[in-house]
């Protein structure tokens, strides 16, 4: 079964409201934009309020789109599994990031996306996995050396431009040097511009920067593709770039570009949240970084090896709470493509339905005192996470699971293991971070810390 097209989705009628009145639920504070700015303020909050109202099925109205929310584990495993195949992935995005981030692999679906997902999955393999540590390791030490010492500073900002650098050498094998600032900012306005209300390039809005920021992508992406094109080599980018597909023939250099944009993309910017809100947590329950400390310690040498991460169990399970606390994508769209049943209410065909990570990652039904930072709670002994196979879904979840889990793993335990070796974190006392959960939980306070040496 081949994706829907942008063109199948046009053709679907807009839903509105009166379709979905036999659900329970509303449109929102305020005329046409509903529910956009709690929405895009306080998500959680606003989940957490509309489920007591209405329960874990019900309609809403934000980003100037009627929706139907489905909460819980049990709807995230029907949707994600989409046994049927009737759960668009591309429909749901497309009016978001097609023109941001066209046909990355979270805009393809059903047989086409198995197809490039096989493609993709080259770059996560063990052996591939293993070969990026002597990349990573060194880059990231460096990074941690060059940040600011003793002195409060934004680490959003210096971890992001660091990790768009590791990325930039893994995967495509160049250095960012003097463009690092340039296409640092171009993601940042086009992840930005995907929230864009009122899609009018007009000079200094949201969606004029967010189309140039694609156009700096393009430009830099595409300025690479002839020299690896020409010559073999062991970076991802030169592996896309000399792939066949099953006919024989090489990937246009459309389809390399924008594969790649979106490989940059995925690798910094929710790795980039995953670390601040580890960092964050860190600051806020230092008793866990002398216990990372020693972990690392106990290690007994400078260099660890891939098998070596796999003993750093504590520094597993700090991640695991942090991600579990801020899932870097805490809301996960789909689109019907055809009517069907859920809970017992009809949900017509071209619906746009919610799934929320974030709101399943605080349930009490299947988390202990969950707004309390409790790593342990992921250890063997607990396992609180195992009580359902879809209440912990920070890669997401069935076919479109994030192909890059494991490698960001490795490059959060390479980093901790960089940082804490020798420094600790710490914040000013009563430091509460500010930050927005969608598109991606970022600090919206830059997170100032301090390193100081241990």
């Amino acid at each position: 079964m081949k994706s829907p097209t942008s063109t199948d989705y046009l053709q679907l009628p807009r839903m509105p409201n009166s379709r979905l009145s036999h659900i329970p639920g509303d449109s929102g504070q305020l005329p046409v934009l509903g529910d956009t700015l709690p929405f895009l303020k306080d998500y959680l909050g606003l989940s957490q309020r509309k489920a007591a109202k209405y329960g874990r099925i019900f309609r809403n109205n934000a980003l100037l789109q009627n929706s139907v929310a489905l909460l819980g584990p049990e709807y995230n495993e029907l949707v994600l599994k989409n046994s049927d195949k009737i759960f668009s992935s591309k429909l749901a995005w497309d009016p978001l990031l097609d023109r941001l981030f066209p046909d990355g692999l979270m805009l393809r679906d059903f047989d086409e996306h198995r197809f490039h997902r096989k493609i993709l999955q080259a770059a996560f393999k063990k052996e591939a996995l293993m070969g990026y540590l002597d990349v990573m390791l060194p880059r990231l030490e460096q990074g941690v050396a060059d940040f600011p010492k003793d002195q409060t500073f934004g680490f959003k900002d210096q971890i992001k431009a660091l990790l768009l650098d590791v990325a930039a050498q893994v995967f495509m094998g160049v250095e960012m040097g003097d463009d690092a600032d340039k296409i640092n900012k171009a993601f940042v306005n086009a992840m930005e511009a995907s929230l864009a209300v009122v899609k009018i390039p007009v000079p200094g809005t949201l969606w004029y920067r967010g189309l140039k920021g694609r156009q700096t992508l393009v430009k830099f992406v595409e300025s690479q593709i002839d020299e690896k094109r020409k010559v073999e080599s062991a970076d991802f980018f030169s592996q896309f770039c000399h792939a066949k597909d099953e006919d024989g023939n090489y990937l246009s250099d459309e389809a390399v570009r924008d594969h790649i944009i979106f490989l940059l993309f995925a690798a910094h910017d929710t790795t980039t949240s995953t670390l601040c809100s580890i960092v964050y947590a860190l600051a806020k329950n230092p008793q866990w970084q002398d216990i990372l400390h020693e972990e690392f310690a106990a290690l007994g040498k400078d260099k660890p090896d891939y098998t070596d991460l796999g003993e750093f169990k504590n520094a597993a399970l700090v991640m695991q709470e942090a991600l579990r606390m801020y899932p870097p994508v805490p809301a996960i769209p789909r689109r019907c493509i055809e009517e069907t049943e859920i809970g017992g209410y009809r949900i017509p065909k071209n619906t746009a339905i919610g799934l929320s990570p974030l709101f399943t990652h605080y349930m009490e039904e299947y988390w202990t005192e969950p707004t309390k930072f409790d790593p342990e709670r992921f250890s063997p002994e607990r396992a609180e996470h195992k009580k359902h196979f879809y209440q912990w879904l920070p890669f997401g979840g069935g076919s479109h699971k994030c192909l890059g889990l494991n490698f960001a793993e490795i490059q959060v335990k390479l980093f901790l293991y960089a940082l804490l070796r020798h420094y600790r974190i710490e914040v000013e006392p009563g430091y509460q971070m500010k930050y927005s959960a969608v598109p991606i939980s970022f600090p919206t306070d830059g997170l100032p810390i301090k390193l100081v040496a241990r």
